[in-house]
């Protein structure tokens, strides 16, 4: 027997019908087998914005370089450097890390701290060394920061988050930026100086590569409270800082590229491990990566 729709009463709302039932869920809460909420996929303004900053002040880098306008594109690099750490602190304080945001993150590295630098530098200085030597040393960072990278996303899982495996990509820009701030600060003629920062750009490159431990600063607890003589040191090494910014900053990254080998040869010759390999002591904190 067929059967017919009721008719609505005078005032009765209209039934909603299965064409529109789909759309009942917009803007519901979805739910894992656990209760917890599911994370909807999309992308989180705030720490992408930062990386979005540090990507521009490496490019803005390399338009300077090629411009002749060294000393912008060195403060460039220090600019993004800084943006560069924030970015991963406002993702987990907001709790809004994602695998896009890590690897984004990556590739913004890559064109910062990777191939700026090494194009800074050749403009800078090595294209002056004869033959092919220049060309080769600003290669050898660049693929160095490249490879870096590489091994920081495959083997986060497995090292000790206390220490980066090698010269972070981060410090060794610095490094290479803070060196044309100094002789750029001293009047002397890059021309002169190709040598030295041919020196500097391997070193740089290679150490990036290397195996040596580097302090990496992640264990320190910026919610917790600190004794009101550690505020004064920070204000001091500000006040250090502002007196003459190339040479203190020049002084201060190599001195950390220098720690690493320090430690290095410290442990190797105490006998105690070299490798940085994660620990049961340590575990792996899931918000280091975003």
């Amino acid at each position: 027997m067929p059967t017919f729709p009721r008719r609505r009463k005078p005032g009765q709302p209209k039934p909603k019908t299965g064409k529109f039932a789909r759309f009942r869920s917009i803007g519901r809460r979805k739910f894992d087998a656990e209760g917890n909420p599911i994370r909807p996929r999309g992308i989180y303004l705030l720490p992408n914005a930062f990386t979005t900053a540090a990507l521009f002040c490496g490019f803005y880098a390399i338009v300077q370089a090629m411009n002749q306008r060294f000393e912008y594109a060195a403060w460039a690099i220090f600019v993004a450097m800084i943006l560069d750490g924030l970015d991963g602190r406002v993702a987990r304080l907001t709790n809004t890390q994602s695998e896009f945001g890590a690897q984004y993150d990556s590739l913004s590295d890559m064109v910062s701290f990777g191939a700026a630098p090494a194009l800074v530098i050749y403009e800078w200085s090595l294209r002056y060394l004869p033959g092919k030597w220049g060309w080769i040393a600003a290669f050898v960072y660049c693929s160095g920061a490249a490879l870096r990278l590489a091994r920081f996303n495959t083997n986060i899982e497995v090292v000790d988050k206390r220490f980066f495996q090698g010269l972070p990509s981060p410090a060794a820009a610095a490094m290479v930026a803070g060196l044309i701030l100094f002789i750029m600060d001293l009047g002397a003629s890059p021309r002169e100086l190709g040598w030295v920062a041919f020196g500097i750009t391997l070193f740089a490159g290679l150490t990036m590569v290397t195996n040596v431990p580097f302090y990496s600063f992640k264990d320190v607890n910026f919610r917790k409270s600190v004794p009101f003589i550690v505020v004064f040191l920070i204000v001091l090494a500000l006040a250090l800082v502002s007196i003459d910014p190339p040479k203190v900053l020049t002084s201060i990254f190599v001195l950390y590229a220098l720690s690493g080998y320090a430690v290095y040869f410290w442990r190797l010759a105490k006998g105690r491990p070299v490798s940085i390999v994660q620990t049961d002591e340590h575990p792996l904190d899931p918000s280091e990566r975003r």
